[in-house]
């Protein structure tokens, strides 16, 4: 019996203690510092308990966030029957200083109270609020702590006010009208309505301007959304008109499990007003409508456009939400509409048409066919002469091509073809990887007359090229092209920034005649060109063999006055170049049994045009030397003369001298 006592005063004083501890001041004051400790730690905010007290069978809390954010809640409960009534305030008038607690950015000010009444088993809430500036009521009932019921009206809701709360610019201004009634929003039981309006609705010009960089007109709209839940579905009719734009849906939707039977159509003036929404820089006009229908296995999405003056249809079907089998024809579609919509320049005219079957759009997985075609095409000459700054303006260019690819697995197969009256292109194999966005194809381009590139080259040339190769890129970029021109050959290949060519077999006298030059050489010329793209740096050497010189002024001069025949002189030799970016240092050694002309240390400049060399020309016995400086164009030119008026030929035309060198000096170079 002792210990029973004993037992009875233990737990009796336990009770007391606690009793003490939670429903009394003294106890209040003891457990406040440890709860406003613990409020600090999970806010992240300085905040106080301003007013503490709980007792048996009520409570009063006042807790200060910070200085300008105070949540108020008072009331009464049962400890046994756990039921209460409690009234609350919330009063935020600094919500941007709640980041630590929102992690988001808010700014302005947000007011609700009302009261929560019930136990667990079944919770009333009822309130007003101000939110964006409205008059905001709103009635929950939760069972077991899940919602059953909601009612909420808002009236006169300003959109400005709202924007400002989520931290935004007041891009748009409206009054908003809403009305919510979820009688049961229980899936497969849904019963309740939704309306929203909105009324006085403008863009702001100003900020969307500043924020987007997007120039609007004054733009008015109105918004409205009438819905119904009914079972599984909620039914409904959305409509979103303004001057620029006209958004519309109506259908049936159901959440758990998801289906949808809908009808859409988008009617925009002006796409640049939709960037904040959609963040395409994109303009111009867009006309939309389809419809949408299945569940998330199988849901058919179908359409139909306008969009640059195209007749565009399309049909794609989704299993859970993933793109499975897509299908869509264009035909027609503007090309300089499609540039002005892109932002781009009027580049060219033309007509597209696609026609793309794809049964299988899955990642890794992709199966089916897509044509394209461009008809009519046309550069923008002018504009491209402009841009470019060709000296010459560019000739009129016409085009036109088509393309079939074949997608397999990750793979997309092209075959090419490209016509204009500049080039043509052939591609028959174009291998592009979705996976590693690794590429290699094979091409084949011919220009039918080189003379039509004059605005490019500034040059005439006459005759036709072929050139055909390989270009790739994975981890490294590798390009082929193969020619035959001039009775030779061009090998080309450049490893990324490593250019390497080789020219075989090349004739002087067709290669001059392609570039329409005096055909004063007639050799055959072996070379090896190797340069550094990023360091423009490279290298040239070349072979002559075999060289009679044509009919010209500077041998004639040699044979007048030095009584040699260089025509007969058949010349074998070098000619070698080092590069560095603008740089050239190069050399000349041309060798006949019985002649030469050499040049050493070559220093040429391609951006000024300054040349500096010392060149020596020998005919039998009689040597000429001399130097050329200056301007490409009009080099100054001086001749050892004490070196060739030693000669048997300086002697005999010792009164000419000066005016005849310098002539043979100029023509020889």
């Amino acid at each position: 019996m002792k210990y029973l006592v004993w037992a009875g005063g233990i737990v009796a004083a336990l009770v007391a203690t606690l009793y003490v501890v939670a429903f009394t001041p003294l106890g209040n004051g003891i457990v406040k510092p440890i709860v406003e400790a613990k409020i600090k730690e999970q806010t992240k905010l300085d905040s106080k308990l301003e007013t503490f007290l709980l007792g048996i069978s009520d409570f009063e809390i006042v807790l200060a966030l910070n200085e300008k954010n105070v949540i108020k809640a008072k009331g009464r409960y049962s400890l046994f029957s756990k039921s209460f009534d409690v009234a609350y305030n919330v009063s935020l008038k600094s919500l941007e200083s709640l980041e630590p607690l929102t992690s988001a950015p808010l700014k302005g000010a947000f007011h609700t109270d009302g009261g929560i009444k019930g136990d667990l088993a079944f919770i009333e809430i009822e309130g007003k609020s101000d939110v964006g500036e409205s008059d905001t009521s709103y009635r929950v009932e939760l069972s077991d702590l899940n919602p059953i019921l909601i009612i909420a009206k808002m009236k006169n809701a300003k959109l400005a006010s709202l924007l400002y709360l989520g931290a935004q610019n007041p891009y748009a201004t409206a009054d908003i009208d809403l009305d919510i009634n979820f009688r049961n929003i229980n899936p497969h039981v849904m019963d309740g309505e939704i309306v929203l309006k909105s009324k006085n609705g403008t863009i702001n010009p100003k900020f969307m301007k500043s924020d987007f960089n997007v120039t609007i007109p004054a733009t008015s709209f109105s918004m409205n959304l009438d819905a119904k839940l009914e079972g599984d579905y909620a039914i409904y009719n959305y409509d979103f008109v303004s001057n620029l734009f006209k958004i519309s849906t109506t259908g049936e939707v159901s959440p758990e499990p998801f289906k949808a039977d809908l009808k859409y159509s988008l009617d925009i003036k002006e796409l640049e007003v939709l960037k904040p929404i959609t963040g395409a820089d994109v303009r111009g006009a867009l006309r939309l409508s389809g419809e949408a229908k299945g569940d998330k296995d199988n849901l058919l999405v179908s359409g139909k456009s306008d969009i640059a003056s195209s007749d565009t249809t399309f049909e794609a079907l989704l299993k859970n939400f993933a793109p499975s089998s897509i299908r869509a024809k264009i035909v027609n579609l503007d090309i300089a509409k499609v540039l002005f919509m892109i932002k781009q320049p009027h580049y060219a005219d033309g007509l597209f048409s696609m026609n793309a079957d794809i049964s299988d759009a899955r990642s890794g997985s992709l199966s089916g066919k897509i044509t394209t075609a461009i008809t009519k095409g046309e550069l923008n000459s002018a504009y491209l002469t402009k841009t470019y700054e060709f000296k010459s303006p560019m000739s009129s260019t016409s085009f036109n091509s088509a393309t079939t690819t074949v997608l397999k697995g990750d793979m997309a197969e092209s075959a090419i073809k490209f016509n204009s009256n500049l080039a043509n292109l052939d591609v028959k194999s174009a291998k592009y990887s979705i996976g590693n966005a690794s590429f290699k194809s094979d091409y084949k381009a011919s220009i039918p007359d080189l003379n039509k590139l004059f605005f490019v080259t500034d040059h005439h040339m006459r005759g036709a090229i072929v050139a055909n190769g390989e270009i790739s890129k994975a981890k490294d970029l590798d390009f082929t092209m193969h020619s035959n021109i001039a009775d030779g050959k061009i090998d080309v290949k450049l490893h990324n920034d490593d250019f390497h060519a080789d020219l075989s077999s090349i004739k002087s006298m067709k290669l001059l005649n392609i570039l329409i030059y005096p055909e004063l050489l007639d050799a055959t010329i072996n070379a090896k060109i190797d340069y550094n793209l990023s360091l423009s740096k490279g290298a040239i050497e070349a072979q002559v063999a075999n060289a009679l010189f044509a009919k010209n002024q500077t041998f004639d001069l040699i044979k007048q006055y030095l009584k040699f025949d260089m025509y007969r002189e058949n010349f074998n030799g070098g000619i070698s170049a080092d590069i560095d970016k603008e740089n050239i240092l190069a050399s000349v050694d041309l060798r006949s049994k019985e002649a030469s002309i050499v040049t050493k240390s070559t220093k040429l400049n391609t951006l000024t045009n300054q040349l500096d060399t010392d060149i020596t020309l020998s005919a039998k016995k009689n040597v000429v030397s001399g130097t050329l400086k200056g301007d490409v164009n009009s080099p100054k030119i001086t001749i050892d003369l004490e070196k060739f008026m030693k000669s048997e030929a300086g002697r005999k035309i010792e009164e000419k001298v000066d005016k005849e060198l310098n002539r043979l000096f100029k023509k020889l170079f």
